[in-house]
C-alpha cells in the first residue's frame, strides 16, 4: 500500500513540475505574478511557475507595425483631409506595459489616431502636403512622450496617403499647370533675350569689318545651292539700284 501511494505521489509532482516549465522565447518576457503580486520579469529560457499560486504574461518585445486607419482632418486653413498612417512601437519596459495599462496595442492606435488629427489640424495643406516627414516626426514626438510611462517606446511614423477632396483636386492641378506655363513663358522669353544678344553681337562684328557682309552672304548662297530643291532670290542692295539710277541720269 505504501509503495502505491508513492509511486502515485511521484507520479504527481513529476506532472506538476512537467506543468510548472514554462519556456520564454528570446523574443519574448515573462511578466510574474505570485498570488496576484507583481514579483517579476521572466527572461529567456525554461522558468518554473509554480500552478495556482504563481501566474505569468508573455510580452512580446519585438518592433510592431500598427496600421492607424484613415482619419478625417481639418487644416489650419480649413480644408477637409482623409490620411493615414503606420506606426512601429516596441516594448522598452515589460511591467510597465502590463501593469501601467490595459492592452496596449489597442492604447496606442487610439493614441496615435488623435495625435494625427491634432497634428494635421496644426498645419495648412501645403504645409502638410510638402512636409510630410517632419510632421510624421511631430507625431512620434508625442506618441513616444504620452506612451512612455507604458514603457513603449515608438520607433517611427510615416504617413503613408493624403486623400483630398474632388474640388481641391481640381484646384491643384489648374494651379500646377498654370506653374508650369509660367516656367515656360519664362524660358522662351529667356531664350529670346540671348538669341537676341548673340544677334546683337554678330550684327555688330560683320558691320565693324569690311567685306565680312559680303563674305557672309556668300556663304548662305552656297549652303543653299547645295541643295537642287531651294529656289534663290538675289536680293539687290538698295544702293547700287541708286548707283544705276544715278548713272543712267548722266
Amino acid at each position: 500500500m505504501f509503495l502505491i501511494i508513492f509511486f502515485w505521489l511521484i507520479i504527481t509532482v513529476s506532472f506538476v513540475l512537467l506543468a510548472s516549465i514554462k519556456q520564454i522565447n528570446e523574443y519574448e518576457r515573462g511578466v510574474k505574478f505570485q498570488l496576484g503580486k507583481y514579483i517579476g520579469i521572466m527572461n529567456p529560457g525554461w522558468k518554473i511557475v509554480i500552478p495556482i499560486i504563481q501566474t505569468y504574461q508573455k510580452v512580446d518585445i519585438r518592433v510592431k507595425a500598427v496600421d492607424v486607419p484613415d482619419q478625417d482632418a481639418i487644416t489650419k486653413d480649413n480644408v477637409s483631409v482623409n490620411v493615414n498612417a503606420v506606426l512601429y512601437y516596441k516594448i522598452a519596459n515589460s511591467e510597465a506595459a502590463i501593469l501601467k495599462v490595459e492592452y496596449f496595442d489597442y492604447a496606442v492606435s487610439q493614441l496615435a489616431q488623435t495625435t494625427m488629427r491634432d497634428v494635421v489640424g496644426e498645419v495648412t495643406l501645403d504645409e502638410l502636403l510638402s512636409n510630410r516627414d517632419q510632421i510624421s516626426d511631430r507625431i512620434q514626438e508625442i506618441v513616444d512622450k504620452a506612451s512612455d510611462p507604458w514603457g513603449i517606446k515608438i520607433e517611427s511614423v510615416d504617413l503613408k496617403h493624403i486623400e483630398l477632396p474632388e474640388n481641391m483636386k481640381r484646384t491643384i492641378a489648374k494651379q500646377a499647370e498654370a506653374e508650369r506655363e509660367k516656367r515656360a513663358v519664362i524660358i522662351k522669353a529667356e531664350g529670346e533675350v540671348v538669341s537676341a544678344d548673340n544677334m546683337a553681337k554678330a550684327a555688330g562684328i560683320l558691320t565693324s569689318s569690311p567685306g565680312a557682309l559680303h563674305l557672309r552672304t556668300l556663304q548662305s548662297l552656297n549652303d543653299l545651292s547645295s541643295d537642287q530643291s531651294n529656289t534663290v532670290i538675289f536680293a539687290v542692295p538698295l544702293e547700287i539700284l541708286r548707283a544705276f539710277e544715278s548713272q543712267s541720269k548722266n
